[in-house]
């Protein structure tokens, strides 16, 4: 059995991402990938603006000023922001609000609340403002021809209105990745169905959908497939012809109705079968021959189980998704955080412990830890990746894998 790690990376080297892009509207890209650099074609701000409503002034016409030594100056321009500013002539104050353009000249705004406007239409400054002062000047934030968005960007709704600041009203994504999913099991019923005695409802097919609906996948379900080798063969060809990924659930074990692992064999290749981890040992990573095309579609067979399911499309599937996709940075964010129980002995697997953050900041385990109590998987706020072969003690700093890490 491989490592976690080492599964993780050979998934990983062996992901290329999709080829095809679109161009999208701004406004429609949120969760999309980059496809190309954004690069902007001017500074932000495009000119010094006021952070503050105030006075725009010159420092030397204020020279000196302070409590006891006033100095008044006649207003000689009103700047709202998204209006032209007037050079400031030697000797005024211009009324400036937040946002609004620095006029010419002006090398410092004072905020209102340390002015007094006379009833002559004067104002009064009681201190010499430092040069920039309330200034937030030309490209501050951006400077022309910069990258603010490297390729490879999953674009949240900051990176939209960062976007949107340069004047980008359309961006170049690519293409959703697509993704053929069936389920295999002769026991498996939809809701709503009468259940048999020896039957269950398919929980995994409502998870697994969601979880890809959420990283933006084009979704095929191709639904569930008889326990048999030929029709599992035939879904395989099938869903090859226009998928990027072939994911299945169930039936990648070595039971005698276990066909999956066969069929991808006959079908394809199986590179990888099999990892150290608890739940999910039998996740299955290989390709389907699209045909006598010479290409291929990846393949990933996850455990039926559905917690093992879960968990692997969690640490295994989102991972290789995201890099299909583009993206660069795909690992989740592991916090270091304490242990309030005890587990007096560790498997010789690596460990996925479903757990939560209690009101001491501290974990608790979910009781129990069987891989098909689905209940844990929503009593809990994530998984502790726990060693083989290791106890933990209460007070233990272990670490911890926040479920809103694993779903971004």
């Amino acid at each position: 059995m491989l490592a976690t790690a080492e599964a993780l990376s050979r998934l990983l080297d062996a992901a290329r991402r999709v080829d095809a892009r679109e161009r999208v509207d701004t406004l429609d890209a949120l969760d999309r990938v980059l496809a190309a650099d954004v690069t902007s074609p001017l500074d932000v701000p495009p000119m010094h603006t006021s952070s503050m409503d105030g006075y725009a002034v010159r420092v030397a016409d204020l020279a000196g000023a302070s409590e006891g030594a006033n100095i008044a100056l006649p207003v000689s321009q009103r700047i709202p922001a998204g209006h032209a500013a007037q050079p400031l002539a030697a000797g005024t104050a211009a009324r400036i609000f937040t946002g609004a353009t620095v006029p010419p000249g002006a090398d410092a705004v004072v905020m209102q609340e340390m002015a007094q406007v006379s009833d002559d239409g004067r104002v009064a400054f009681a201190q010499t403002p430092a040069a920039g002062e309330w200034i937030t000047r030309q490209g501050a934030d951006i400077r022309r021809d910069s990258v603010i968005l490297p390729a490879g960007t999953r674009l949240t709704p900051q990176a939209l209105g960062l976007a949107a600041s340069v004047g980008c009203a359309q961006l170049d994504v690519v293409r959703p990745v697509r993704v053929a999913i069936f389920f295999t099991g002769d026991e498996l019923r939809m809701p709503g169905e009468p259940l048999e005695p020896g039957a269950i409802y398919n929980s995994n097919r409502f998870t697994l959908r969601a979880l890809l609906a959420k990283l933006g996948c084009e979704v095929t379900d191709l639904g569930i497939v008889p326990d048999r080798l030929d029709a599992t063969r035939e879904t395989l060809r099938r869903a090859a012809t226009d998928h990027d990924l072939i994911l299945t659930c169930g039936g990648v074990s070595v039971g005698e109705e276990d066909h999956v692992k066969p069929a991808v064999e006959a079908e394809g290749r199986i590179s990888m079968w099999q990892i150290a981890m608890k739940p999910g040992k039998p996740l299955a990573f290989g390709a389907v021959r699209r045909g006598d095309s010479g290409s291929e579609a990846y393949f990933i067979g996850l455990p039926g189980n559905p917690v093992s399911s879960f968990c692997t499309f969690l640490l295994f599937v989102r991972p290789f998704l995201l890099r299909l996709a583009g993206v660069k940075n795909v690992a989740p964010r592991v916090f270091s955080m304490r242990a309030d129980f005890s587990q007096k002995k560790g498997d010789r697997r690596n460990e996925f412990l479903r757990a939560r953050v209690n009101e001491s900041g501290g974990l608790d385990l979910f009781e129990n830890q069987s891989s098909a109590v689905l209940t844990s998987t929503v009593w809990g706020d994530g998984l502790i990746d726990n060693p083989p072969n290791h106890a933990i003690s209460t007070g233990e700093i272990v670490r911890f894998i926040p479920f809103s890490e694993l779903m971004r």
